[in-house]
């Protein structure tokens, strides 16, 4: 199907009108007023990383409730000491907050810490549901985890799609980020035509610094995409450059994800039948840059160019 210029665009303005994003307990710390750098309304995902105090989570997400956001907690399996502790948490989660969204993962620890190996464990005590959860978000893993076999996340996926059925719970998969959007849509095939029915939003890398991202790259299992962008020695110069002083003056690749989010919005749009339905996108320590890039491209200040298009910030 051919799509003229105007159509592609409208196409891209409506996927990434409904993008979430998220922030740090430690770094909602750093922010005034998130109305400063963010529009009323927006989804934003707080995140809970290993040796966190779950306390810094509900802070986090009360006082995005009380700017006028929607909160999203992350809620990490191997990293909740027991069903007694989560139930406490989720009772003072409520009474503080009234959220009726979370995220739950695994979590990247490489032993658990009480009696939870998984998410499936967590979501089949019935805590959620009973604390007024009525939407979860659960992982995916486009290009693999580093934690586990592929197999393993396959079984995950059956079993999260068994338990959306036989519950009330609205479930959807938060995938981690990608720099490249063929593994994500090959993995979206593979894994609807094993069964999956649940919504997938997919992971987009903000405007951190490339060095940050090939970073994190490693630590998320992001494979073939990172590959895909360090291929040659000086290419992975020329992107970490681009972030410096000097970059200006040197011929380096866009950092930006233009190409992917243009890439995904059309693919999903063009097959009806595939589940990627939003992005979320990983501000990895730049908020501010990512949120207005993120604006500019819903509000359509943006021109299509090459692959990509051009953002007018």
């Amino acid at each position: 199907m051919h799509l003229s210029k105007e159509q592609e665009k409208q196409i891209i303005i409506d996927f990434v009108k409904k993008a979430t994003i998220e922030e740090t307990p430690r770094g909602a710390e750093k922010i005034a007023n998130f109305n400063d750098i963010l529009r009323t309304g927006t989804t934003v995902y707080v995140t809970f990383l290993p040796n966190s105090d779950f306390a810094d989570t509900i802070k986090t997400v009360k006082k995005l409730k009380q700017e006028g956001f929607n909160p999203v907690p992350h809620f990490a399996a191997r990293s909740i000491p027991s069903a007694k502790f989560l139930e406490q948490n989720l009772q003072l989660l409520q009474d503080e907050t009234g959220v009726e969204e979370g995220l739950l993962v695994g979590g990247g620890v490489d032993n658990q810490v009480g009696d939870f190996s998984c998410s499936m464990e967590v979501l089949k005590t019935g805590l959620f549901e009973k604390y007024g959860i009525k939407k979860m978000g659960v992982a995916g893993h486009p290009e693999g985890s580093p934690d586990i076999p592929d197999a393993d996340c396959m079984k995950a996926i059956r079993e999260k799609n068994a338990y959306a059925k036989d519950t009330d719970m609205k479930l959807y998969i938060a995938t981690q980020f990608a720099f490249e959007s063929e593994p994500c849509l090959k993995w979206e095939k593979r894994i609807r035509d094993a069964g999956n029915e649940l919504p997938i939003h997919i992971g987009v890398p903000g405007l951190a610094s490339v060095k940050t991202l090939l970073k994190l790259a490693k630590m998320c299992g992001v494979g073939p995409s990172m590959r895909m962008l360090t291929k040659q020695p000086s290419t992975t110069a020329k992107l970490i450059l681009k972030d410096t002083f000097i970059g200006k003056y040197i011929n380096a690749p866009c950092s930006e994800p233009d190409v992917l989010v243009r890439q995904l919005a059309v693919a999903s749009h063009l097959d009806k039948d595939c589940l990627i339905k939003q992005m979320h996108m990983y501000p990895l320590g730049g908020l501010k840059k990512s949120a207005n890039w993120m604006y500019s491209v819903a509000d359509g200040k943006f021109d299509l160019k090459g692959k990509g298009f051009k953002v007018n910030l």
